[in-house]
Order: C-alpha cells, then structure tokens, then sequence
C-alpha cells in the first residue's frame, strides 16, 4: 500500500511539473500561430539552418515558432514528458549560430539525458532522479548549434509499439486518436508527425523508431550497432547487449533525415561518445554504379501483411519495376528461426529488469504484462501447453514460442549468442549469393494498432525485429494511407495460419483504419545507412513523379 500511495504521489508530482512549465513559459508561446510561424514551420531544416548562419533569422524566433506547435500537437496527442522550453530560451539566445544544426530545435525521446532532468521513461519511482550530466549526445547537438526543447512519451518497460504509463499518461496517434503514433518511441513520431519539430531522436530494440514512422506517417533510419551515438542515456534493461537498442535519427521529411544524418556526423560523434565507431559520412551514388537489384520479402511466414500494408509495398515495386530496376522476390532464412533466437536474447532474464523499478499497482504495458505472466508459468506446464499447440491445435509456430519462454542460463545465454551469429552468416551469405543489394519489406503486417492491441501483438514486430537481430542499417518512409474499399479484409477468404497471425487481424479493420499512414521499410546491410538514404530517396523521387507522393499531416492551420 504505502508502495502504491509513493507511486500516485509521484505520477500527480510530475503531472504537476509539466503543467506548470508549460504554463509559466512566456505568454508569446500561447498566442495563435502567426504567417511567419507558419512559413517557418514549413521550412525544411536545411534552409533553417542557412538563415540562422547568414544572420537572417534569430533562433529564439524558431525556438518559439516550434514550441507553440508542440504544445499544440500535446494538446491533441499527450506527446511531451520533459518540457525544456524554458531552458532552450537561454540556450537559443547562446547557440553556435554557425554549427551544422544553427538554432534549430530538436525533439528527442524521453531516455535522453539532460543534466538536473528527470529520464524517469514512466517509472514512477525514477521520478525525480535527476541526470549528473548531458549525455553525449545533447552534448553534440548543442555543439553543432542545436537548441533541444522537449521530450517525448514512451511506454513503461520501453518493450511496446504502444507509448502508454501512468506516470505521463498514454500518446494517440495524430491521424487517429483512437490508435497508437508507435512504441516504444511513440511521443517522438506523434509530435514530427503532428509539425511540432522536423528533427527527433528515438531509440530501437525491436522496431521503435521504424514501427512509430509506420503507425505516424514519418521518417527514420535505424543505425546498426556503435554507428550512432548513445552512452550516458536512461534504459529499462542495463547491460542487455545480445539485441542492443540503437539511438537513430526520426523526421518529419526525407529531406531533413538527410540533413539531420550529414549534421550530426560532421561533428564527429566517435569524439563524444566511445562506443561510436569512427567512421564519417560517406556520400553514396546509387545511378552511377552497377544495376541495383532489390529484393522483396512478401510474407515472413508468421503473419502475412495485411491488405493495406501489401498494397503500400506493391506499390513501390511496380514503380521500381516500371522504371527498369531488378526487383526479384527473397526467400530468406527462415525469419520465424531468426525472431525465436531475438526474442529469447531479448528476454533472457525472464523481463525481470525492463519490469523491477514497476511499483505495486502501478500499470504495465499490456503485451509485457502477458508475457511475464508466460515466464512465470512452471516450465512443465508450458511444454505441455506447447504439446497440445503442436500436435492438438497444428499451430508449430506459436508453440515454438511458448516452449522458449524461460529465463535462461548462463550457458544457454552463450549458446544463443552463438546462434545469432550463425544465423547472421546465412543471411550474409545469401545476400551475397543472390548480389541483393536492399531488401523491401513492410515494417508491420497491420498499420498502426488500437489502444490496448499489443496484448494480442506483443509477438507480432517480426518485420522490424527481424533487422535487429540481424544488425542491419534499415529506414522506413511513408507511402500511402488506409482506404477503406482498397484494403478491406476479405474475412471469409482469410485463414490464419497460427494463433499470431490470428490476434493480429483481429485487430485490422479497414474502416476504422481509413486515413492511417502506412509505410515500407528498406533494408540494407551492416553499417549502410547511407545507402539506405540514397535508396529511399530513389523510392521517394519515383513515387513523385508518378503522383503517389505521401501527403503528410499538415494541422497547421
């Protein structure tokens, strides 16, 4: 009891904090948005950038413009944890104003670090544990110029594509409130998607920068490992490296990834941060080298992608295809092997760590509450339960789950860890077998989920963890929005193959879904995130000139 009064105490406190700061910010960030606002929300970051180095536009200015959109996009989504405003007041008026990011505001999630802060990521019992120092990376973005103003909303554990605790309260997605923007960096998309900031940073263990671009209609690239920067930050599973989480760049547009990427590496990040590798920017060309040939990945034999979500990568691959480029379809190692060996190096420990700071009565996401349940089930009763799945129910597939859902040794741990690497071998060896250069694929077999869906979807981020496990540089962009009459379910022709894929599309409905953003991710190899730009830029410029360009959500006026 006195654990949960603690826990209420602390949730009101920080509630408290956040309307306080937001009320007590000068009275210019509650006037309407005025045209040169607008035209500077409009801006791309590049030009931005240029303006404030020319000495033509103050970086107060575009401090204020943004800080009215992100009050407005919390308003309508409950995007913001830390409001940083004040502070970025004083840091704009002493910015760098000839840095590669001069007086241009940046969002980032709420596990960043900022000294005298909180990074509580929906604890309760870390509210109030302020930060010694800046992170490296806040210590890099105000080199370069930077002026950092707010934090955005996760899900308590950091392990869901739903961005919900009680200590901030849950994020909608902009395009729907009835659904979620993403997880586990959810606040970060709902707040670029919404126009409240052009640059964020988020973080991915399992899809949490490229599921939230999905569900919110944004863009992203998620580094492979020690590309970018990220000691110094908050985390809900210290110490856990077999499927290490990655910081990595979120955007409103295609043009500012770009920028943002170029920027944030002119300043050399391995000099901020020892565990970035020391590799610069390397300008990439893909219309000068040989043919490129892509490879598509349809079905990853556990859930197919839903009407919707095929249609968004049909798409892309008759505009590839009509425009001469090699698309061929991939049967990859098998992807289910692949998500078997994640998940349990995921889960090692049982989930104990991501769920030790959750207080008596304090809420858990839902898809981690199931899955704590599932480790906590004697083993016997689990191999029995996966018994009757296999043999009873025909369902391989999910009982291949429920029989691994045990904490492991320290042997088994390694042995895992060895597993990860052989099945990295095959797909290198396949890739370089079939001279692939990009993998497509959808980055989730639904658009964005409805509140409360990851209990049925907790196993379902196969297409993003997928290149987690694997290491693999991989963007996602934004390609169409849910129609209604194209992408409705034919239910009496749809069978699920296994009980995965049948909590998933009971959670599809096209109807309720029409407008959503649905995306495609492109998958390169290790450490080529700028081949991954260059390859959704081609993505993007044949979209263009065919008329199929995503509109985004433009709630400005």
């Amino acid at each position: 009891m006195l654990s949960f009064l603690a826990h209420r105490r602390a949730c009101a406190a920080k509630q408290r904090e956040r309307e306080e700061r937001i009320r007590s910010l000068p009275a210019a960030y509650r006037e309407p948005l005025s045209s040169t606002d607008k035209h500077l929300l409009a801006c791309p970051a590049s030009e931005i950038v240029a303006r404030v180095q020319a000495g033509a536009l103050a970086p107060l200015d575009v401090l204020r413009a943004y800080g009215k959109q992100a009050l407005r996009a919390h308003a309508a989504t409950n995007c913001l944890t830390e409001v940083l405003i004040d502070k970025a007041e004083g840091w704009a008026t002493a910015c760098d104003t000839q840095g590669p990011l001069a007086g241009m505001p940046v969002s980032v999630k709420d596990t960043v670090a900022f000294k005298g802060e909180d990074a509580c990521i929906g604890y309760s019992a870390w509210v109030g544990r302020k930060a010694q120092k800046d992170s490296a990376l806040v210590r890099l973005l105000k080199d370069a110029g930077a002026v950092p103003f707010v934090k955005t909303n996760v899900p308590i554990t950091l392990l869901s594509f739903e961005s919900a605790n009680d200590v901030f309260g849950r994020t909608t997605n902009p395009h729907h409130k009835d659904y979620s923007p993403g997880g586990s960096t959810g606040g970060e998309a709902a707040l670029l998607a919404y126009g409240g900031s052009r640059l964020g940073i988020g973080t991915d263990v399992a899809g949490s920068v490229r599921a939230p671009a999905h569900f919110s209609g944004i863009y992203t690239i998620k580094a492979s490992m020690h590309r970018f920067l990220k000691s110094g930050n908050s985390t809900s599973m210290p110490g856990q490296e077999g499927i290490p989480a990655v910081y990595s760049p979120m955007t409103r547009t295609l043009e500012d990834l770009e920028m943002f990427w170029k920027a944030i590496f002119s300043m050399k990040p391995w000099e901020y941060d020892h565990s970035c590798l020391p590799i610069p920017w390397r300008e990439v060309d893909l219309a000068s080298g040989k043919p490129i040939r892509w490879a598509v990945i349809w079905d990853d034999g556990i859930i197919a992608p839903s009407p919707a979500c095929r249609r968004a990568l049909e798409t892309v691959v008759s505009e590839l295809q009509a425009r001469g480029h090699e698309v061929v379809t991939f049967d990859p190692p098998s992807p289910y092997e692949g998500f078997k060996i994640g998940f349990q190096l995921l889960l090692a420990e049982g989930g104990k760590l991501s769920t030790k700071p959750i207080r008596w009565g304090e809420s858990n996401d839902p898809g981690v509450r199931k899955a704590r349940i599932a480790f906590a089930i004697p083993r016997f009763v689990k191999q029995l339960y996966a018994w009757y799945l296999r043999y009873i129910r025909g369902d391989d597939t999910y009982a291949g789950i429920v029989e691994n859902c045990y904490e492991k040794t320290v042997e088994q741990y390694l042995a895992l860890i060895a597993a990860r690497e052989g099945y990295r071998e095959q797909w290198f060896d396949k890739l370089k077998g079939e001279a692939i250069d990009f993998v497509l694929t959808v980055p989730n077999a639904l658009p964005a989920t409805p509140h409360g869906g990851m209990k049925s979807a907790i196993a379902a981020c196969g297409y993003t963890f997928l290149f987690n496990i694997l290491d693999y540089s991989a963007g996602v962009l934004p390609v169409t929005h849910v129609d209604k009459e194209l992408d409705a379910l034919d239910a009496k022709a749809f069978k699920a193959r296994n009980s995965i894929e049948r909590d998933m599309y009971r959670l599809y409905d096209a109807t309720k879904m029409h407008g959503l953003p649905v995306g495609v991710q492109v998958v390169g190899k290790r450490l080529e995130e700028e081949r991954v730009l260059a390859a959704m830029k081609t993505i993007e410029d044949l979209l263009k000139k065919s008329g199929k360009a995503y509109t985004l959500l433009d709630p400005i006026d």
